[in-house]
């Protein structure tokens, strides 16, 4: 398993004391956004493309305390934009080590080898690196050339230094499963903890608007990419969040598990849907009609997502508070698997017809065709 104990622990008793209080929502990973500027502008990305004076701004710590204190969570994901461009990220991360929380600090590395001095190793801190597979896919995917080179020779000097590290990969529409398996196979070489992988999500501000996947393709593509995996493979994930994208489980969109805060504050109703900001976290689980967002609920900007700010957290939830679950869990932890071919499967699984877009009206009709 590739999640330290003490952390699985935390999570755990985190998860089963709001059980056991009744309460039913809560926040397990607070992205807190300390501002949006980047160093890449990568087509997928729906941030770079704010003015100039919006990228200008950024969270002070004490706003990032304040937020962290207020909502709660056991786990703080720090992406932005590019985190390592804000001059104070050093004191935030250290500040928020203090408070005993878990940290992925999401970034594209080409700063990391030389901030990497500044930080010291902690149980709590995790440099999670953005690399979208193979060399010539990653570059692509980020519009730079070289960017795969020097993501991985950072991820390497962290490693060496004894950091925390995960690689976090996004795969759109087009991928070629086995190359990300060879991708898997590169960064496990490289000494990695984990790796963490999610669906395309549709940014309306995205420059590319056409690699964004339907249910029926995402599911497709997972269960090629994941079927028959290799034991070397290691995910800090939960494994019913990954048979969530293979297409063996369904979960409900569980937006307020992982709440986003940035410089407009608290965002509704999630990471990737920009509608409205409240002013604190009581008011975001408050004032959010969240019957609104999700695929039961009808809305079509929620149609295809499968993205883990919103289905990771009903997994997690499952894996510890149900014996089933639990199970589950350990199961997908430790089971072992053979190679294979991974573009066959992903050929054999294609449905019959068009499936680029789920209708959702139809959400179990596509898990019936991907699973044919």
């Amino acid at each position: 398993m590739a999640i330290p104990i003490s952390q699985v622990g935390t999570v755990a008793a985190y998860v089963l004391k709001k059980k056991l209080a009744g309460v039913k929502r809560y926040p397990l990973v607070l992205m807190l956004e300390p501002l949006f500027r980047c160093s890449l502008a990568c087509a997928g990305c729906g941030k770079v493309q704010y003015p100039p004076h919006i990228l200008k701004k950024q969270l002070t710590p004490e706003e990032c305390f304040a937020a962290v204190e207020e909502c709660g969570a056991p786990m703080v994901s720090i992406p932005g934009g590019e985190p390592l461009l804000h001059p104070q990220i050093v004191e935030i991360v250290n500040g928020l080590i203090a408070r005993k929380k878990y940290i992925y600090l999401c970034t594209n590395a080409l700063e990391l080898k030389k901030k990497l001095p500044e930080f010291t190793p902690s149980k709590y801190l995790t440099f999670s690196v953005h690399l979208d597979g193979q060399r010539e896919h990653h570059d692509f995917s980020v519009c730079r050339e070289g960017g795969h080179d020097i993501a991985t020779e950072g991820i390497r000097e962290a490693v060496r230094r004894g950091f925390r590290v995960t690689t976090n990969a996004t795969f759109f529409d087009g991928t070629d499963p086995n190359s990300v398996r060879a991708f898997f196979d590169e960064v496990m070489g490289m000494g990695v903890e984990g790796i963490i992988l999610s669906p395309g999500y549709s940014y309306d501000k995205a420059p590319d608007q056409h690699h964004f996947m339907g249910r029926a393709r995402v599911r497709r593509l997972f269960r090629a990419i994941l079927s028959n995996r290799k034991p070397t493979w290691k995910f800090n994930m939960s494994p019913l969040f990954l048979e969530f994208l293979m297409g063996e489980r369904n979960y409900e969109c569980v937006p307020w598990g992982m709440p986003t805060y940035n410089i407009f504050g608290w965002q509704k109703p999630c990471y990737l849907l920009q509608e409205g900001y409240a002013e604190s976290f009581k008011e975001l689980l408050e004032t959010t009609e969240w019957k609104e967002y999700g695929v039961a609920s009808g809305n079509p900007k929620c149609a295809n997502c499968m993205v883990s700010c919103g289905y990771e957290t009903p997994a997690i939830i499952e894996g510890f508070t149900t014996l089933k679950g639990f199970l589950a869990m350990a199961r997908g932890n430790f089971r072992k698997y053979p190679n294979v071919n991974a573009m066959k499967i992903y050929n054999d699984a294609a449905p019959h017809g068009s499936a680029e877009l789920v209708q959702i009206e139809q959400p179990e009709r596509a898990l019936e065709e991907t699973n044919a």
